[in-house]
């Protein structure tokens, strides 16, 4: 994988995360990948997917979420 330029994404948090609280997870959709990061340490380190890998992560996710 190349890697992928961050310096101008626009991070986004869940809406269900409140205002003063850092423990959540950002999300960046930068050109043909999607970009993940701890919002309390945002220099920490960035994991990159595909589109098609984060397709098939939520979707394990909902199905997991849907079986419990």
């Amino acid at each position: 994988m190349t890697p992928t330029d961050l310096s101008h994404a626009t991070w986004r948090k869940s809406s269900y995360s409140q205002p003063l609280n850092d423990d959540c997870v950002e999300l960046a959709a930068v050109s043909d990948h999607v970009a993940v990061r701890d919002s309390k340490a945002p220099n920490a380190g960035t994991l990159v997917f595909s589109h098609q890998a984060w397709a098939v992560f939520i979707t394990h996710i909902k199905q997991n979420n849907e079986d419990a």
